[in-house]
């Protein structure tokens, strides 16, 4: 399915051919209903799954954000690949609105069909991976859902750097939640690499006394919301630059406590994932001694050689090298595909 956005739609003239399809124009026909609000599941993977209204002003205001710091305007193409029960989905609907876009809709899957070239598309780092030989094709290209991997920033400069195949696309990661509706911040993967998100205009961000992140944007939401996610804000002169930006650290509740010092588990990931191509966590296990204690665990099957690579990395200092190196076949996901940690940890505790 195919819906121009510049042009205008008749809804009730749509005949869905899948299941996805209905789902998308159900979505519409609340959209241009006389409701002032849409329903919004979350995704579960921090807490117990919700659902919430929010107003539909505030989704348009969301929305032209992104497309005003991408750039893209009224008759450029975007594809639609996220299911739409979530606020990952239901925005691409909302910006293709709003921009009045030409969407091309597609059933959500690991793999999304790319077979032509687009100006927008948002994608998961899994379908991302699946999708390395195309994403050329892809002008603007968003990554949310989870973090992206070091070893997934890798493959995706290599791909792009092969011959005929020239950077010329940008990729981005987000920085969001669905109280955010989507992301409030940008960074991007390439052709540059940052390491700082790049907030949007009218988002404004502090740090609480955990150094967590706090932010207010009146037009997504009338709430200063908290976060758990421990910052580290770019300090700089704001008479000669306007832009604000911050590295994401960890979260709070995934701090490792292991003899009186704070571990930060992405950070370790992250470093870790430069030299593994694995999936893994680190988590801490409650230790008599230490409090928690450090292990880290790789998804796959049992490895000797792998351990030993990575207990042979170099660590910073000698806090951050794992007590124990464990394999769990496959790890607990939420719909998204985010790793659930806590259920780690119970499989630890077993």
């Amino acid at each position: 399915m195919i819906l121009d956005f510049s042009k205008n739609i008749n809804i009730e003239s749509l005949f869905p051919e899948n299941e996805f399809e209905e789902k998308v124009i159900s979505f519409l026909e609340d959209w241009f209903s006389y409701s002032e609000t849409v329903s919004v599941q979350t995704s579960g993977s921090t807490g117990i799954p919700k659902v919430f209204e929010i107003e539909k002003k505030r989704m348009l205001n969301s929305a032209k954000m992104t497309c005003d710091f991408l750039g893209l305007k009224e008759k450029d193409t975007a594809l639609l690949c996220l299911p739409v029960q979530y606020i990952s989905g239901k925005m691409m609907l909302v910006r293709a609105i709003e921009r009045k876009l030409k969407l091309i809709i597609t059933t959500p899957t690991s793999t999304p069909e790319i077979s032509e070239n687009i100006d927008f598309c948002a994608m998961t780092p899994l379908q991302v991976q699946n999708s390395l030989d195309n994403i050329h094709l892809i002008k603007n290209l968003i990554i949310g859902g989870a973090a992206v991997s070091e070893n997934l920033k890798y493959q995706i400069s290599r791909e792009l750097s092969t011959i005929n195949r020239q950077p010329s696309t940008n990729i981005y990661e987000t920085y969001g939640m669905s109280e955010t509706l989507s992301h409030i911040a940008l960074k991007q993967i390439s052709p540059v690499q940052e390491e700082y998100f790049t907030i949007f205009n009218d988002v404004e961000i502090s740090v609480d006394e955990r150094n967590c992140l706090k932010i207010f944007a009146p037009k997504l939401n009338p709430e200063i919301l908290q976060t758990n996610d421990i910052v580290e804000l770019m300090h700089f002169d704001f008479t000669q630059c306007d832009k604000k930006q911050f590295k994401f650290l960890g979260r709070f509740d995934n701090v490792i406590n292991s003899g009186g010092v704070k571990i930060f588990a992405e950070e370790l990931e992250s470093l870790v994932k430069k030299h593994i191509d694995r999936d893994l966590v680190f988590l801490g296990k409650p230790d008599e001694t230490l409090g928690e204690k450090l292990v880290l665990v790789v998804e796959g099957e049992k490895d000797e050689n792998l351990k030993s690579e990575i207990l042979n990395l170099k660590f910073e200092n000698k806090f951050h090298i794992p007590k124990k190196v464990l394999f769990l076949e496959k790890f607990p996901r939420a719909e998204n595909g985010k790793v659930l940690r806590k259920e780690i940890l119970k499989f630890l505790a077993d």
